[in-house]
Order: C-alpha cells, then structure tokens, then sequence
C-alpha cells in the first residue's frame, strides 16, 4: 500500500482517542496531519517523529490557525470535545470548533469528514446538555460542502478512558456504593479498540459517507451490571449497591470527584450522559465495516492487564491542561504580566545526569516525592476537596514522562532527558506555579542538581500564599534534594543549600 496522496487531518489528536487512532493511520500507510495546541505533546510519543506524520500547531477556537491546518487535506476526522461542566461554556466552545471546521472545509474543499458523538436520541426530553451539544455538532458540521460521517457512542471504555477509571475506582474504593437512580439505565458500552475499528474502517468503505451510525459493543447493560462486572474481573467481592431518588448527576459528580481522578467538570458530563437510555437503535455500521466486537467482560479485562503491564497508550487527561503561562515566554523580563516570585535549592553529588535523571523522572505517583509524604498527600485532599485533581490522578507510566502527561496535580511542560523536567502546577492556587529540576554536569566527575520554583500571584491573596509557604520551602526542596541523593546512592559533595535565581527560567522553555 502506498501513502495517501492527500494528508489525512486529525483534530483531538493529543486527546485519548486520537492520540490511538493516528498511530493506526500511520500504520495503514496513510499520511497524517495531525492539530494540536501543544505540537510537542505530539512530538514527543513514541510515533511523534513518522516519515507520514505532519504536525500542525493550532487552537480549534482559532479559525485561522484551523484553516492552515488544513490546507491540502482530503478527509478530516473530527475527534474534539468540549468536557468541562463549569459555567455552561462546553457548548459554545463546541459551536464555535465546529464552525472552524466547516470553515476549514469550505475553504479547502475538503471530501469528508468522520465525527465520533454521543449515543441518546435527539428528541429525548431528559437528553442532557453535552449530549445535545454533541448533535448540535452533527447538524453544523452537515453545514458545509464535505460529506459527514457521523459515529455515535455512548460508555467508551479502555485503559485510560475516563469512563473506565471512574468504574475502576468507584468499584475498587467502594464495597458499598449509595447511587442515584441512573444505575439502573440501560446503556451500550463499547471498547476503545472497537470505537479505533470503526473510525478507521470508515476511512476505506466509501458507503459509510453521509451517513449516522449507531456504535456500541454487543452488550446491553445497566451501570449496576458493569460494576459488578468490573468487581468480578478484578478479583473483588460482590459490590452493595443501594439506588436512591435524591442523587443528581451534580451531586454524583462531586461525590465521584472526592473518591477517583475524575474531576467533577467531567464526571458530570459522564453521569449526565448515563440518566437516559442509550443503546444502538440500528446495526447497519456492523455490515459496512464488520469488525469482531469485544464484549464488556473482554475489555474490562484487557483494560486491566494493560495498566497492570503500565502499558497505557493514552490516559482521559492527556488532551486537558493548561498550556505554559505567557510569563514563562524566554526573553521577557521577570517582571512581565507580573512580579515572579521564585527560588532554588541545589546539591552537588559525585556522579553524572544520566545517573540522577532515573530518580527524577519516577517523582510522583505510586512512587511519591520521595520526602514528607503525608504533607504532599494532605496537600493532595486540600485540594481535592477545592476542586482541583490532587494526587489521586497519578502518573501515566511509572518511570517514563512525556510532554503533556498529568503528574499528580502538575502538568509535565518540558522533558529534556537527562537535564531538565518542567511542571505546572494544575492544582488550585492564587496564581501560576513551576516546579523546574534541572540537572547539570559541573565535570570531573560532579553533577549538580536543582530545584527552582517559580510563581506569579493572582492578587493579594497569590502573594500572601507564597510568602505564607516560603518557611517551608527550604526543608521541603534540600530535604527532596537528600531523598534523591539517597535513592540515586551518590556522594554529596556540596549542599544541599540555597541557590541563585536565574531569570527568566533561563531561556529554556
């Protein structure tokens, strides 16, 4: 099979379902253009450097940076969705996407695109509010010249999904489980390899052009039914499940927040999504692109010996987070948007990077930040319990970090193996921080560690919290800087003590 003459446009590509489906096209031979906010989340997976991967930067809320990005184009796929409950914005960030993409379409002729939405009939009178935004989405992108493709639906479920980590820790956490009504809904689940077999097959059966198809695996269950599924796979007792009347998916969506990674802005959504029926109302996809379906009890299954094997592609997370402040930008002054605050600690240790960095990179996650663990774990429910991620979202991979990943509460912003790891802090403070290690061959035989924080204040309120956690910082950072030094077994030389503040983060991001 030779390349496809016109690059193929994935949209999402950083996101959980994207992120699977381009290295499939890659594998098929086909040329991918691939648009993202952050290229280098993209750049730095293990297929980011392919001789048929195009990579182009652009925000889907941009018109013109998605007319660029699909410039030469023949077929798009449409993978973006807005996720985030809070203050009712999904749906007109959703609108607006999709009119960019009709945009995009019209002014390069692209032939087709191929949405994957969500599964619940249009007219349903409790049909939720992302479930309606995700057929307004439909009939927008039926709007201009290309022929849509639509896919619809409903529990995906995989290593990684958010759907799957919320049944995951819900069904380990909780022997007894007080539940809204919902639980009992019938719905469809349908594994992530399924949902990747359909996508692509569409792509080569040209009859599947303008048409809606139903997805789902061949199971039709209740919320109820997949948990003690989920209980039995993993080995667990049978789960006491009591349905009440009183719970609204807004309150199950805190509650789901307070016991697993998901936020409440997603696990909302989710909730919402499952207080209707929604199962496959037609079956005409199975003839068009017939792919073996994997049942509930199969994927639950292989979900978990993938992320017992720590072999998790993509994870619900990676396509969120906060893109790097515009104060971090190299060449302004520290005082631009702002007075940075900062500091840095170091040591000195007889040994080189390559040696340090295997410490660093495994911070956080099942292994920790290595000094005052119960401090970071009490951090971790603060803030929680505001609304932020804390600790309980983890790490991808236990000792391997890639542009994008979510670390605990921080954003991982830079990997530069075996000098430098950047981290954003994504949980809630008055203001933006970094966490920066940066690891320095000083020769003959000495390599210096350092740790820098930095953070600009949101107020008043920004700069009496860092002035309120200043004390701390010292015994917190030279005391990380001696765990690792232990773990690594190296000699101090020097330290571990305060150190100068270059500025601005010295021209390395």
């Amino acid at each position: 099979m030779t390349a496809t003459a016109k690059p193929i446009l994935v949209t999402g590509g950083t996101g959980y379902v994207g992120g699977r489906l381009i290295p499939r096209l890659l594998a098929g031979d086909h040329r991918v253009r691939a648009m993202a906010r952050s290229p280098e989340r993209l750049r730095c997976r293990p297929w980011g450097g392919h001789e048929n991967l195009e990579i182009a930067a652009g925000d889907a809320l941009d018109r013109n940076a998605f007319i660029r990005a699909a410039k030469g184009c023949g077929t798009a796929y449409y993978l973006i969705h807005s996720m985030n409950a809070h203050k009712g914005r999904f749906a007109d960030a959703d609108r607006t996407a999709a009119e960019n993409m009709v945009a995009a379409a019209q002014q390069h002729q692209l032939s087709r695109i191929i949405y994957l939405g969500g599964l619940g009939e249009p007219d349903h009178e409790a049909l939720s509010h992302h479930l309606q935004s995700r057929h307004e989405v439909e009939r927008i992108l039926q709007l201009g010249p290309a022929t849509v493709t639509n896919l619809r639906a409903a529990m995906i479920l995989g290593s990684g999904s958010a759907s799957f980590e919320m049944l995951r820790y819900l069904t380990d956490r909780l022997p007894v489980m007080i539940t809204p009504r919902w639980v009992q809904t019938p719905c469809q689940p349908i594994a992530i390899g399924n949902v990747l077999d359909y996508l692509e097959g569409c792509l080569a059966v040209p009859e599947t052009a303008g048409q809606t198809f139903d997805i789902g695996g061949p199971d039709v269950l209740s919320y109820r039914d997949i948990i003690q599924m989920y209980a039995r796979e993993a080995g667990l007792g049978r789960r006491l499940i009591i349905p009440v009347p009183v719970l609204t998916p807004w309150l199950s969506a805190k509650w789901v927040h307070l016991v697993t990674p998901v936020p409440a802005a997603i696990a909302q959504p989710l909730a919402e999504g499952l207080s209707i029926p929604v199962v496959c109302r037609d079956h005409r996809i199975r003839d068009l692109v017939p792919v073996h379906l994997m049942d509930t009890r199969q994927t639950i299954r292989k979900a978990l010996d993938r992320i017992r094997q720590e072999q998790v592609d993509t994870c619900w997370f990676d396509g969120g987070g906060s893109l790097p402040p515009e104060w971090t930008t190299c060449g302004d002054a520290n005082y631009a948007g702002g007075t940075v605050l900062g500091g840095a600690h170091r040591i000195v240790l007889a040994g080189d990077p390559e040696t340090v960095w295997p410490t660093v990179q495994a911070v956080g996650g099942k292994n920790g930040w290595y000094f005052a663990d119960s401090l970071w774990r009490l951090r971790g429910l603060m803030d929680r319990l505001a609304g932020g991620p804390g600790l309980r979202r983890g790490r991808r991979h236990p000792t391997d970090l890639r542009v994008g990943d979510g670390l605990d509460f921080w954003r991982v912003v830079a990997v530069d193996a075996p000098h430098r790891l950047l981290l954003l802090a994504e949980m809630k403070t008055p203001g933006d921080a970094l966490l920066e290690f940066v690891i320095t061959s000083q020769g003959q035989g000495r390599v210096e560690l350092k740790m820098v924080s930095r953070f600009l204040p949101r107020g008043l309120a920004g700069i009496l919290y860092w002035y309120a956690l200043l004390p701390t910082h010292r015994w917190l950072f030279e005391g990380m800087l001696r765990a690792v030094a232990e773990k690594t077994a190296l000699p101090v030389i020097d330290g571990p003590e305060k150190a100068p503040l270059a500025s601005p983060l010295e021209c390395r991001l």
